[in-house]
């Protein structure tokens, strides 16, 4: 099946509809998800790794609630396998709060190692679930950075089907 969706092929056009989309959000929106992200990240269940993350999704305003950022953290497991990132516990938490129905605006990602920490492949498919591709992703960089980008930029070719 193919994508519903068509996303720039070229870097300059990913960077331009990024940085585009990310000047749609406010400061202050973006502050308070690295802020959500951050507080979320301090609950970490991480005691094998160690590697605390915290997400955190601003919510496409809707009848059933008014653009709420909702956060997650990762959550590990013994069998490593069945770990859960901190960007589908917010998704996931989200969809518990306001329903399947959810839309994601953005998402930012912290972590308290100071390490790069992009969204992993199952997240940005995740994300895709509950998003699309003009959503804004925020995650920290090897530098220190935080990179400020769109899920089609980081998922080009994500597995899309149309929902019934």
């Amino acid at each position: 099946m193919a994508n519903s969706f068509d996303l720039p092929q070229n870097a300059a056009l990913a960077q331009t509809s990024a940085a585009a989309l990310t000047t749609a959000l406010s400061g202050a929106e973006i502050a308070t998800l690295h802020e959500r992200a951050t507080d979320a990240a301090a609950n970490s269940y991480s005691p094998y790794s160690h590697f605390r993350v915290g997400a955190a999704v601003l919510l496409e305003a809707d009848a059933q609630q008014t653009g709420e950022i909702v956060a997650g953290t990762n959550v590990e497991n013994a069998s490593y396998r069945l770990t859960c990132c901190a960007e589908q516990s917010a998704i996931v938490a989200a969809v518990a709060l306001y329903g399947p129905k959810i839309r994601l605006r953005a998402i930012a990602i912290v972590n308290l190692n100071h390490a790069a920490s992009a969204p992993c492949g199952a997240c940005r498919q995740t994300i895709l679930e509950f998003g699309g591709p003009e959503t804004a992703v925020f995650y920290p960089s090897a530098d220190g950075e935080t990179v400020s980008t769109t899920l089609g930029a980081l998922l080009p070719a994500g597995f899309n089907l149309a929902s019934e």
